[in-house]
């Protein structure tokens, strides 16, 4: 497909994402795919699809694979079939989001909505938090005073957060660069509101939180102050829900 010099190049890339998307998704939906089965359901040429099949191989995305033939066999060589990689199934797993924040809105509504439904998801999120943060704990524990924003920061990264711990002017900030939860806490702030309960508990101090990705920033901050060492030290053990 040509285009002329009147469409801005990122409409042209924005395009190709969306039509890339379409043959991943429909691989997800039918299972492994011939390039004519992928032509046919989307109705493109065989030589886009194949162009994009290309691409998405490259990124690890899809396989191909000789296609199983039961009974006897034609003339020719068998058709490829191209099926999702471990990767490419990974890429897809933002459809929880939705039955996540379908799920959260029936626990309001069956609540009775307005506060009482905004108390009861609330309610979740904490109890939901606290599961995660007995593991946090036994981290922040066992580190020295000086290393348990640190510590704190190892423990969020196995989950998924990929966090760092650095030093600020008056204390230091807790740098969530990934949120598993970001596009369902744009509709349930609490889920993030819990976590920095939990972070204040762990840590032993008042926690504030500078910016969060479900906000739009790119990372999730959290100032903590430098007293949070000494005060760590005498809240070890309390129950952060």
């Amino acid at each position: 497909m040509k285009y002329d010099g009147e469409v801005p190049q990122e409409d042209v890339a924005t395009g190709e994402r969306s039509t890339r998307n379409r043959v991943a998704r429909s691989i997800l939906d039918h299972g492994p795919s011939t390039v004519a089965d992928l032509a046919k359901r989307l109705g493109l040429t065989q030589a886009a699809v194949r162009r994009h099949l290309d691409a998405l191989a490259a990124d690890d995305v899809v396989e191909a694979k000789e296609q199983r033939v039961y009974g006897a066999r034609t003339r020719g060589r068998p058709a490829k079939v191209f099926s999702l990689t471990d990767c490419g199934r990974d890429a897809f797993d933002q459809s929880y989001d939705q039955l996540a924040a379908d799920a959260l809105t029936w626990i309001s509504r069956a609540a009775g909505g307005g506060k009482q439904g905004e108390a009861a998801v609330t309610a979740f999120a904490r109890a939901r938090i606290a599961a995660q943060a007995e593991a946090y704990r036994a981290a922040v524990d066992a580190a020295p005073p000086e290393q348990r924003t640190e510590a704190l920061a190892r423990a969020l990264s196995v989950d998924g957060y990929a966090a760092t711990a650095r030093s600020a002017p008056v204390g230091e900030q807790l740098c969530q660069h990934h949120c598993p939860v970001a596009h369902v806490a744009e509709q349930f702030p609490q889920l993030c509101e819990a976590e920095t309960e939990v972070f204040s508990a762990l840590l032993g101090t008042h926690v504030q939180r500078l910016a969060t990705i479900a906000h739009g920033d790119g990372v999730c901050t959290t100032y903590i102050p430098k007293t949070s060492h000494s005060a760590s030290a005498s809240t070890a053990g309390r129950n952060p829900a």
